[in-house]
């Protein structure tokens, strides 16, 4: 018999009064180690650790690549960097960005579950959009316990919104009570099973530990799709987990359809800026250039540049209207659009 003792935690925004709250209701010595993504910017120092030690709970540390998993340790993800679980140790690595992040939470849920099955408890927290639904599917899949916090708890309802709607949910609480279960989920005592190693999982965990590359035909569990990656604008390949659909590239980005549908509609708005900036120009090269004419006593050259130069003004003027217009999408967003109708 084992333990449920091993808990992967996946927050964003909204999720750090959740995560103090959980880890304040904590025994020190809880029987268990606890491992946290907290999507955080790239450049910005990992305060989390220091926070959480000051609640005289759990001892927390930012994760450090190879050191032993220890009981009674918040092993914290650190910035620009994945946080991965491997039998016995930790592992921080520089993998491709998953839903546009790193660290992100499938990753860690994701190897998780590979390598200790039942033993894994997945919470999800407070968060936009879905990072983390993917990787609470494999737990449950791996048969782990899934936690959820209630979105009416939650500061930002996305993340865990997403988890109840694809995933089967053990459990979906406030933060509040999170930890109690915790103590309680991490006491009992859980059969010797044979995890569920397959190969697909496998490669997605040594792309995110920078162990392969294109020629390890990463590609080959999913279908090539007709979209491009927004990264790198390779080909994504589409990869089905039950009812769930996500995407990934053969460098390695990954995406959900929420994260993709966020990336493309930002790109668009991007692109569409670069258009404007592009036809800017244009039009003060052909007034230049009309000025010159006009200074040498060419005046139809230089009518003729000054009417294309307001003809290009105009479409500069409907190309910067529909950028007002643009809507940066996310299924959030459409999902609360399609209520108001109904």
């Amino acid at each position: 018999m084992g333990k449920r003792n091993i808990i992967v935690i996946g927050a964003s925004a909204g999720g750090f009064d959740a995560l103090r709250t959980i880890v304040k209701g904590l025994p020190p010595n809880l029987d268990a180690s606890i491992f946290i993504v907290w999507h955080m910017a790239s450049d910005v120092r990992g305060i989390l650790p220091d926070v959480l030690n000051k609640l005289d709970s759990m001892f927390a540390v930012t994760a450090n690549n190879h050191e032993p998993i220890k009981s009674a340790v918040i092993y914290v993800a650190r910035p620009d960097h994945h946080l991965l679980i491997e039998e016995g140790i930790v592992r921080v690595t520089k993998g491709p960005k998953e839903n546009r992040f790193r660290p992100a939470i499938d990753p860690l849920f994701r190897s998780a579950a590979y390598t200790y099955g039942n033993r894994v408890i997945g919470i999800i927290l407070s968060g936009g959009l879905d990072d983390g639904t993917a990787g609470l599917w494999r737990i449950k899949e791996s048969g782990g316990i899934t936690v959820v916090q209630d979105p009416v708890d939650a500061q930002v309802s996305s993340m865990p919104e997403s988890a109840l709607n694809a995933v089967e949910i053990d459990y979906c609480l406030p933060a509040s009570e999170i930890a109690n279960l915790i103590v309680k989920l991490s006491s009992e005592d859980v059969p010797e099973q044979k995890i569920l190693k397959d190969d697909k999982t496998k490669i997605e965990i040594d792309i995110a530990a920078e162990k392969i590359s294109l020629s390890r035909n990463s590609t080959d569990f999913g279908v090539l799709s007709p979209y491009s990656c927004p990264e790198c604008h390779g080909v994504l390949s589409k990869i089905v987990d039950g009812n769930l659909t996500r995407f990934r590239c053969h460098t390695g980005h990954a995406y959900s359809p929420d994260t993709l549908m966020a990336a493309l509609t930002q790109k668009i708005e991007d692109s569409l800026y670069s258009a404007m900036r592009g036809m800017d120009e244009s039009v003060f090269l052909m007034n230049h250039i009309g000025d010159h004419y006009a200074e040498v006593n060419q005046p139809k050259l230089a009518a003729v540049y000054f009417k294309k130069a307001k003809e290009a003004e105009q479409r500069v003027k409907a190309l910067r209207e529909t950028i007002f217009d643009h809507e940066q999408l996310s299924q959030g967003k459409l999902v609360e659009e399609a209520e108001k109708k109904s």
